[in-house]
């Protein structure tokens, strides 16, 4: 069983940056990924980095501003988040997957959320 506990959320205004992170309570070859859910709408990919960080994958919506990275030394995988957009507020999930995919049903493990807004 794998925990994880995501933090790096807050408020920020349109083209600043934050930075996510997640860190898991045990080393693990799982995929990781990040997801995030806007009030009423569906949760949605965001980006995946495979356990050797050689396979990374990210939604359109996110691609050239967002990076994913791992540092498996630590068992953590972060989120750099540049040039946000008010449509990138959501709620940001890190979770972890033993076959990988870009799908919610595709991950076992989830962490609590981080709420990002971005003010206009």
């Amino acid at each position: 069983q794998v925990q994880l506990v995501e933090s790096g959320g807050g408020l920020v205004q349109a083209g600043g940056s934050l930075r996510l992170s997640c860190t898991a309570s045990a080393r693990t070859f799982l995929t990781m990924g990040w997801f995030r859910q806007a009030p009423g709408k569906e949760r949605e990919f965001v980006a995946t980095v495979n356990w050797s960080g050689t396979s990374i994958v990210y939604a359109d919506s996110v691609k050239g501003r967002f990076t994913i990275s791992r540092d498996n030394a630590k068992i953590a995988v972060y989120l750099q988040m540049n040039s946000l957009k008010p449509e990138d507020t959501a709620v940001y999930y890190c979770a972890a997957s033993s076959r990988g995919g870009i799908a919610a049903h595709d991950y076992n493990y989830w962490g609590q959320g981080t709420q990002v807004t971005v003010s206009s």
